[in-house]
């Protein structure tokens, strides 16, 4: 079964999303501020003038309907302008603000970033607005932002400032938020390569409509081998969120368990705080009962059933190697020993294959074992789960290094000796097999 949610009070709620935030440096010590309203119309948000990097349960605050303050602090110095938005969209239960380098960055130039990069960040982020500069803490400010809310928005560019996103609960806002400044940061990467490429209405729909129907059963046993593969992937993944190798809406991750099946990321989960119980088994067309596999299974099964050598897969958006996949600039892993011999030729895959059944996986080899999916990250085969990971890492090192070169001078390749010595000393596949 499916790991069941607990209830989870507003102030842990809030201090759990807001050491996420900070973790990942999307915010400063004094800088942004999250809240909550909840059913009885309170408003729980972080203090004014309190570390965010040693923010405990105890130093958030409710603001009452009636005005009056619960807590140790008064209430972020922001507060006038959450309130101001949950008055103009009863539907919104939270609200992330902050000062993320990328998102300010826009708002610096005022500029929103396109949401369209990625199918995925065009559907988390919605509808994106850009609010006119004012005095922070102000009513003005309140009133610039709450008309953009009014609009529809769900993301909102503040002039000067930094964002704020809105959500039905905390963890959609996070959600939003992370994947708005995931867009931000890799249009920013990507125009350090080249000219950014931007998905089309039927190239979105064709990522929204694709069919992931499997059967159902329950008729499985589970062996201490399957415990072991599903605790890899949990560590794994958690690891790769806080490297931000992946962000909490996107990417799959999987084990082959048998000729024929294989454990994979749920849909829709948030992946950093996945368990072991919470991945799906799929064998064949059936999936385990009571569980929603990644809308990447069907890429992941037929690379599976055409390479027997392959024992792990991920899908990944590390921001580095992505900002390669938006843009024609090919990823060349001839730089140094450890890229080539970990990466070896890295292909390029036109947008929309991994979503057609019987493609895919004639992209991947034991030869070629990682490809750019254009606007779409990356795919990284490995023999287990950690050399799929270790790859992954190599691959996002290797793009950050190339686009930093790009920023010094000329990037200088290792030449065909070389590869042909690295191929014969560490025994690596030829291209041609």
């Amino acid at each position: 079964m499916a790991r069941q949610q607990g209830l989870v009070h507003p102030r842990d709620e809030i201090m759990r999303a807001m050491e996420r935030i900070y973790r990942s440096r999307m915010t400063t010590t004094s800088g942004g501020n999250l809240s909550i309203r909840d059913d009885a119309g309170n408003i729980w948000i972080t203090p004014a003038r309190i570390d965010k990097g040693d923010l405990s349960r105890k130093d958030i605050v409710c603001v009452k309907p009636d005005g009056s303050v619960e807590g140790p602090h008064p209430p972020s110095s922001e507060f006038p302008f959450q309130q101001a938005i949950y008055e103009a969209r009863p539907d919104l239960r939270a609200i992330v603000h902050a000062h993320p380098v990328a998102l300010v960055a826009f708002s610096i130039c005022r500029q929103t970033p396109d949401t369209r990069l990625f199918h995925q960040a065009h559907s988390v982020c919605g509808k994106i607005g850009f609010a006119p500069y004012a005095l922070p803490g102000s009513k003005q400010l309140g009133a610039s932002i709450a008309a953009k809310f009014a609009e529809g928005c769900e993301s909102v560019i503040l002039e000067n400032h930094g964002v704020a996103v809105g959500g039905e609960s905390l963890a959609q806002a996070f959600q939003r938020f992370e994947a708005f400044e995931f867009a931000a940061k890799t249009i920013i990467k990507g125009r350090q390569l080249g000219e950014i490429r931007y998905l089309t209405d039927a190239e979105l729909n064709q990522a929204l409509l694709r069919s992931v129907s499997l059967e159902s059963t329950t008729d499985w046993p589970v062996s201490v081998e399957e415990i072991e593969l599903r605790r890899q992937l949990s560590l794994f993944l958690r690891r790769g969120c806080r490297q931000r190798l992946f962000i909490s809406t996107e990417g799959s991750f999987s084990a082959r368990l048998g000729d024929d099946s294989f454990l994979i990321t749920p849909t829709q989960q948030d992946r950093e705080s996945l368990e072991i119980d919470d991945f799906v088994r799929v064998e064949g067309k059936y999936r385990e009962a009571g569980k929603k596999a990644s809308r990447a299974v069907f890429a992941h099964r037929e690379i599976y059933r055409k390479h027997p050598h392959v024992q792990a897969i991920v899908f990944a958006h590390p921001v580095n190697a992505t900002a390669f996949s938006v843009t024609e600039t090919p990823l060349d892993v001839r730089t140094i020993p450890e890229s080539y011999v970990f990466l070896r030729d890295v292909d390029r895959v036109p947008y929309g294959v991994q979503y057609r059944e019987g493609e895919i996986a004639s992209y991947i080899s034991e030869a070629c074992p990682a490809a750019i999916l254009e606007n779409d990250g990356v795919l990284v085969t490995g023999s287990s789960v950690l050399d799929a990971f270790d790859r992954l890492e190599v691959l996002e090192s290797t793009a950050e290094a190339v686009i930093n070169a790009r920023c010094i001078g000329e990037v200088s390749s290792m030449n065909d000796a070389v590869i042909e010595e690295l191929r014969v000393a560490f025994k690596l596949p030829s291209p041609q097999n």
